[in-house]
């Protein structure tokens, strides 16, 4: 083979690999293995800077799993209280999308003040501290329009940071990506253009493999949006084995025991064989932990409920916790606070809802189809099903009057709940309301 011959062929060797190399997919990498291998934790953001490790949290592993480029999932809800490392899985989701799977992403904080503060101490940091996104996004100034506070462009996407009271931004792009953090902080109404989560969500309906995470600390019992959310999803607990026994078991507070007044002696009791758990041992228990789905819904949608009992050895303790709860007891508006940033669970206003064991125990009997003597007026609320329409007849009376005989109107309460009918053919979706007056 003379040399020009084989000259040629080795040109052509090199050019066939470079386009190879150039066509071939990237391996699979999830957002944990990628955070792994790549991420470093800024002294400005981490309580414990240096290289992140996911073993210390892995509670965590699937939910970022979920939000790979691989999963097949499409939403993921969590449900969290503080200090349980969800912010920096949610900034290594970020990392990864500018890393490995570039896109237009789009991150979504209850105001755009907080969104500034939080780029400023979260999203800054980890570029600046971790060098394979060093060298994607170009160092932040006022002269380069491509990054600034609020954007950050990479090579194939775009990071775009906003508040939910800004209508303005939550329809300024598309988003293959959409983040929303602290949801149960969002408004009801942005700028009278409608829901944020909503008009947020919009801007992903353009791409056929999008992913959209939600994530919040629960506030009040009906009214928290995280709830709601989650509630239609698969409701996914962690469930961790008992160091004694090797049953699995989902921590709950009521299990924590202590002696009254002295917190640091707090123990854990297990639900199975009722040994004493120390905290020491979470470690041994999280690292063989596993989410288990506890309903039925779309397979593209997850839900994660993470508690401040499941916080790794080094963060939050259950003596904090206990001491924390001694603390609240003291003083009930501090409660609200234990349940939602503590346990990551909604709370119950006691004053709002009435007790329903009392309220039944007070039910009274009355005829069905007559309306009861002395009742004021009768009312009928219609609502459209699948099924047919539904009505519920309800009759009202004083609340000053006697049993038997109208009185004259202060205040109103139901005084007998009548029927669920269903008719045939189906009705439309808004409710009417009917007055008559009562039979005498």
């Amino acid at each position: 083979m003379s040399p020009e011959l084989a000259h040629s062929q080795s040109a052509d060797g090199v050019i066939a690999r470079a386009i190879a190399d150039a066509i071939r997919p990237d391996p699979p990498l999830s957002v944990w293995k990628w955070a792994d291998e790549y991420r470093m934790l800024s002294s400005k953001a981490a309580s414990a800077p240096g290289k992140y490790r996911s073993e210390r949290t892995p509670y965590l592993r699937e939910i970022m799993d979920c939000l790979s480029v691989e999963s097949p999932v499409r939403k993921v809800v969590v449900k969290k209280p503080a200090q349980v490392g969800f912010s920096e899985a949610l900034n290594n989701w970020i990392g990864y999308v500018i890393h490995h799977a570039p896109g237009p992403m789009l991150l979504v904080q209850p105001t755009v003040d907080l969104c500034k503060r939080y780029s400023k101490q979260r999203i800054a940091p980890m570029i600046n501290e971790t060098p394979v996104l060093t060298s994607r996004v170009a160092e932040e100034t006022s002269r380069d329009s491509s990054n600034t506070m609020l954007e950050k462009e990479f090579p194939g996407g775009m990071l775009l940071m906003t508040g939910a009271n800004s209508s303005v931004g939550l329809r300024s792009m598309p988003a293959k990506f959409l983040a929303l953090d602290e949801i149960d902080a969002y408004p009801p109404n942005v700028d009278d253009e409608g829901d944020p989560i909503e008009l947020a969500v919009a801007r992903t309906s353009t791409f056929a493999r999008s992913k959209i995470c939600m994530g919040s600390t629960p506030t009040v019992t009906g009214r928290s949006r995280i709830d709601v959310a989650f509630e239609e999803t698969d409701q996914r607990q962690f469930w961790l084995p008992c160091p004694h026994c090797n049953d699995p078991q989902v921590l709950h507070f009521t299990r924590l025991v202590w002696p009254k007044g002295k917190p640091e002696k707090v123990e854990y009791q297990c639900v199975h064989c009722n040994q004493f758990i120390q905290n020491y041992q979470k470690t041994w228990m999280l690292a063989r932990g596993e989410w288990r789905p506890t309903a039925e819904c779309d397979p593209t949608i997850r839900g994660y409920a993470l508690t401040g009992l499941l916080s790794p050895v080094g963060w939050l303790n259950w003596a904090s916790i206990a001491a924390k709860y001694e603390q609240a007891e003291k003083k009930t508006d501090f409660l609200q606070t234990f349940y939602n940033t503590v346990l990551g669970e909604s709370y119950s206003l006691g004053g709002e809802t009435p007790n329903d064991a009392r309220l039944y125990e007070r039910r009274e009997s009355y005829p069905i189809g007559r309306v009861p003597r002395g009742g004021l007026f009768l009312t009928a609320r219609r609502s459209g099903r699948r099924c047919g329409i539904a009505t519920r007849r309800s009759t009202w009376r004083s609340t000053t009057a006697p049993r038997r005989s109208p009185g004259e109107s202060t205040g109103w309460k139901r005084s007998t709940g009548r029927t669920l009918r269903s008719c045939s053919g189906r009705g439309s979706s808004d409710s009417r309301r009917r007055c008559a007056r009562p039979t005498p």
